[in-house]
C-alpha cells in the first residue's frame, strides 16, 4: 500500500514539467515581450517553490518563449521563438538521437520535392537571377567539398522564392544538426559529384521554366529517390 501511495506522488522532473507547461500557457495568453510576473509572484501563484520556478523557466529559456530580465524592471518576460532557437532544440534532440537524422533526411527529400515545385511558381526577377548564378557555380564545380556548401546556397535561394518556414526549419537541421554527423555527407556520399551537378541542373532548369509539375518529378527523380534506394529511406 506505501509503494501504491508513493508511486502517485509526483517526482521532482514531473514538477518542474508541470510549472514549465503552466508557465508556457501563460506566456502564449500575452503579446510578445509582456513581463508574465516576478520570480516570487510566480512561485507563489503555482504553489511551488522558487528553486522550481528557476528551473522551469531554464526549460523555456532555452525553448525561446521566456527571457529573464534582471534589475531594475526585471522579470519573467514571454517572447516567441525564431528559427534560430528551434533549430537549436531540433539539433539537440538529433544529438540525442544518432539515428534520427535518417528520418529527417527522409522527410526533407520530400519537402524538396515540394519546394521545387513551389519555386517554379515564382516570378520574382531578382530570385530567378540569383538562382540562375547558383546553377552556375554548380555548373563549374570540381571540388566534391563544396557539394555541402553549394547544396545550402540552393536551399537558400528557393526557401526565399516561396518562404517556407518549416520547410526551412527541417532542412536545416538536416543538413547541418550536428558536426561530425552522417548527414553532413548525405549529399556527396550518395550521388557523387557529377551525378549531383547534373541532377541539380536539371531542377534548376524545370524550375526557371516555371513548370511545377515538372520540377516536382526531377526532385523526385534525381533526389528522392536516389536517396531512398541509397539509405533505405522507405523503412522509416
Amino acid at each position: 500500500m506505501a509503494g501504491a501511495t508513493q508511486s502517485k506522488t509526483p517526482g521532482r522532473k514531473q514538477i518542474v514539467q508541470v510549472t514549465a507547461e503552466r508557465l508556457r500557457e501563460r506566456i502564449y495568453k500575452l503579446e510578445p515581450d509582456q513581463q508574465i510576473g516576478s520570480l516570487p509572484d510566480i512561485a507563489r501563484d503555482l504553489g511551488v517553490g522558487i528553486v522550481t520556478v528557476q528551473q522551469a523557466a531554464r526549460i523555456l529559456e532555452h525553448e525561446g518563449v521566456l527571457e529573464v530580465r534582471r534589475g531594475p524592471g526585471g522579470g519573467y518576460y514571454g517572447r516567441r521563438p525564431d528559427m534560430a532557437d528551434l533549430e537549436r532544440v531540433l539539433s539537440a534532440f538529433m544529438r540525442s538521437e544518432p539515428a534520427s537524422w535518417r528520418e529527417v533526411l527522409d522527410i526533407t527529400s520530400l519537402l524538396f520535392n515540394r519546394l521545387c515545385a513551389a519555386a517554379a511558381r515564382c516570378d520574382d526577377a531578382g530570385f530567378r537571377d540569383t538562382l540562375r548564378a547558383v546553377a552556375v557555380k554548380i555548373s563549374s564545380c570540381e571540388d566534391s567539398s563544396l557539394i555541402g556548401p553549394l547544396e545550402s546556397e540552393l536551399q537558400e535561394v528557393l526557401f526565399r522564392m516561396v518562404e517556407r518556414p518549416l520547410f526551412e526549419l527541417l532542412t536545416r537541421v538536416a543538413l547541418g544538426a550536428s558536426s561530425p554527423s552522417p548527414a553532413d555527407n548525405a549529399m556527396a556520399e550518395p550521388f557523387g559529384l557529377d551525378r549531383w551537378k547534373d541532377g541539380r541542373r536539371r531542377i534548376i532548369d524545370a524550375i526557371l521554366r516555371q513548370d511545377p509539375e515538372l520540377a516536382h518529378f526531377e526532385a523526385n527523380r534525381l533526389n528522392r529517390q536516389h536517396l531512398v534506394e541509397t539509405y533505405g529511406l522507405e523503412n522509416y
